[in-house]
């Protein structure tokens, strides 16, 4: 059974703690792994929202320089048309008028170098004059798609069509017409100014795009008219699917998003913009890789670094755990023999009872805890009979076998983990029971008697023919003042008194045989 060996009454400030070392190490190596992590984490979502919107500046920037070119390029054609068209509606075009028609329409495309060229058809679709010297030949243009528009619409705004090829020398033009009534406002023909698809791409190659971003030129309706990079078979193609058409223009005329390209598949951010004066969307687009590269380089780059920091704290983290799992298995083996010394120094090896220095050790914490409680503190001490007799008739090592015996019979009996028991030296016991009374004592010490007795250890020498023991009390309520030898002599002259009256009883001090109390006889 353990037994205290303090008071813990003296611990004035309480057990500390030790310092869970191992797993203080572990928690502040993860802890700093996590918090680069962390802060690597952070720093890389706060670059790349900075790239993005750099980007975003830029994209909008880059839109509204296409809008205005666009709208520019539109517009001088617009104005051109309606001043001819104004004259062709007040003058005619007679026969004796096209030579001049013609040389007008030249001048007017050479002064414009967006135009293809501009034409004239009467109101069955046929060629009645053109920039160009000579009249194309085939059946006219009464299927073109600008040509009906004119035919049922009595506007006289300037239409814009899909891109289609010059039937004059198959080249990519975007139409600009405008309806052109006689002087009774009847439909008497269309104007046409073919814009080239070349000078949009020539002027989308002025911008310096990524290789997978785009840039675009297309109706409202969604209908593409120009794009950067030219694919032929894209022209003429719907964009009127794409999210830019039917998430984004319904709600804002211009503005960013990131999209991916119907045409392609390509994640892209776009800057959008819808022209004011005309029914067009210009958008310019940079791939998202594009945008992000100086960002993946250095993100890779910086978590290469981060990752070798990582590592290395993870290395210096492991070699200190296991030094400290070392250190800790060091000091569990001397604590452990610290322990088995303690054991050494405090317990009887034959009997695994307390030994004298641990019996005064425990006196003096009990006096000063009765003195301090005004408890009373109890001794038992107490002998083999006749124990010389059985040695000289069995041997010594049966002898300790005896004691042994007796000492497992002593130590059940001391149920308290207060409760100390005692060899005391040879066959002699003792007994220290704190907060006991006389009467607590005599109690315990009978069941000591008995339960020895019930052992039934055979003892030829002695009278009852079995080994026996002799049990003597004495109680008190310490003062502070007490002399511990005292104590002893005043529990051993019961001892006395119970030898004396016949052995095998237990037996209390007698304050008349306090004086006798050093006087022994043969035991």
């Amino acid at each position: 059974m353990p037994i205290p060996l303090h008071d813990p009454q003296h611990d004035s400030g309480g057990t500390l703690k030790r310092l869970p070392l191992l797993k203080a190490a572990v928690l502040f190596i993860v802890a700093v792994c996590l918090s680069l992590v962390g802060l690597l984490y952070l720093q890389l979502q706060q670059s790349r929202s900075h790239d993005l919107e750099q980007a975003q500046v830029a994209s909008e920037n880059l839109t509204r320089a296409m809008a205005q070119q666009a709208e520019d390029t539109f517009m001088k054609a617009d104005l051109v048309l309606s001043s001819l068209a104004d004259w062709l509606q007040a003058d005619s075009y007679g026969a004796a008028q096209l030579p001049r028609l013609q040389k007008t329409f030249a001048r007017r495309v050479l002064a414009l170098n967006q135009l293809h060229g501009i034409f004239l058809f009467d109101r069955q679709g046929q060629w009645v004059v053109t920039s160009f010297e000579a009249l194309p030949r085939g059946k006219g243009v009464a299927d073109r798609d600008y040509f009906k528009f004119h035919e049922q619409n009595t506007s006289s705004q300037a239409h814009i069509g899909p891109a289609i090829r010059s039937r004059e020398n198959g080249e990519w033009i975007i139409p600009l017409s405008k309806r052109v009534n006689d002087r009774n406002g009847k439909f008497a023909g269309v104007l046409l100014a073919g814009i080239k698809m070349s000078y949009f791409d020539q002027f989308f190659k002025s911008f310096s795009i990524d290789d997978n971003g785009s840039m675009f030129l297309a109706l409202t309706d969604g209908t593409l008219l120009a794009r950067r990079p030219f694919v032929e078979a894209q022209i003429g193609s719907t964009l009127a699917q794409g999210e830019s058409f039917q998430k984004w223009l319904p709600s804002a005329s211009s503005g960013n998003a990131m999209v991916t390209a119907v045409v392609d598949g390509v994640v892209r951010l776009h800057g959008y913009r819808q022209l004011d004066a005309y029914p067009l969307v210009v958008s310019a687009a940079s791939s998202q890789a594009a945008i992000l590269k100086h960002w993946s380089d250095t993100a890779f780059q910086s978590s290469v670094i981060v990752g070798l920091v990582v590592l290395g704290v993870g290395l210096f983290g492991w070699v200190f755990i296991h030094q400290v799992r070392n250190g800790e298995r060091i000091e569990a083996d001397l604590r452990a023999a610290q322990e088995t010394l303690e054991l050494i120094a405090t317990h009887d090896s034959l009997t695994g009872l307390a030994n004298r220095r641990l019996f005064e050790r425990a006196l003096d914490i009990e006096f000063g805890r009765g003195a301090r409680l005004a408890s009373s503190l109890s001794l038992i001490m107490l002998d083999i009979d006749f124990f010389k007799r059985y040695n000289d008739a069995y041997g010594h090592v049966v002898g300790d076998h005896c004691l042994a015996e007796v000492a497992g019979a002593v130590q059940a009996c001391c149920q308290r983990k207060a409760d100390l028991a005692v060899r005391y030296g040879g066959e002699e016991f003792a007994v220290l029971l704190p907060n006991t009374d006389l009467r607590g004592a005599m109690v315990i010490a009978e069941e000591i008697r008995r339960k020895v007795m019930g052992k039934n250890i055979t003892h030829t020498g002695s009278p009852t023919g079995c080994v026996t023991v002799s049990l003597g009390c004495y109680s008190f309520v310490p003062s502070g003042r007490d002399s511990i030898e005292v104590f002893i002599e005043r529990a051993d002259a019961a001892l006395y008194q119970a030898k004396h009256s016949g052995r095998n009883r237990v037996a209390v001090l007698s304050m008349e045989d306090v004086g006798d109390a050093l006087m022994r006889s043969d035991r």
